[in-house]
């Protein structure tokens, strides 16, 4: 059976205003995520670069999104993207993917007391 190509979402997702926030004091702490969404029965290669305001581009290692299942890639683990991004540095995101994906990104700021936390979808051109 041939791998089927679902025809929602984007090859490439544009995030330009992205600054990883301290951990806090909090349980939960404070993080960026990225999630990116493969709904093609075949899996889907994604290759990340960061951008900053005051350093070349990181091209990060490829990372595999398996068919039909959703990866949360966390900014602040080494583990799951490769380097360790610097807190409260401003930077920017582009992903680009061998199949169409859909991809959100999150952020989980505790400096307010009562904690905001939100999500934004990239720009896909």
């Amino acid at each position: 059976m041939q791998a089927q190509q679902n025809d929602m979402g984007r090859t490439q997702w544009v995030y330009p205003d992205l600054e990883l926030p301290p951990p806090g004091d909090f349980p939960l702490k404070g993080h960026e995520s990225l999630i990116i969404l493969n709904m093609n029965a075949a899996d889907a290669s994604v290759a990340l670069t960061l951008y900053f305001t005051d350093r070349e581009p990181v091209m990060l290692a490829p990372v595999k999104v398996p068919g039909q299942r959703v990866r949360c890639l966390r900014m602040d683990k080494v583990d799951d993207i490769g380097i360790q991004i610097p807190r409260e540095t401003q930077y920017a995101l582009r992903l680009l993917s061998d199949l169409p994906v859909v991809a959100q990104y999150g952020r989980l700021d505790t400096r307010p007391q009562n904690m905001a936390f939100y999500t934004v979808m990239g720009y896909s051109g």
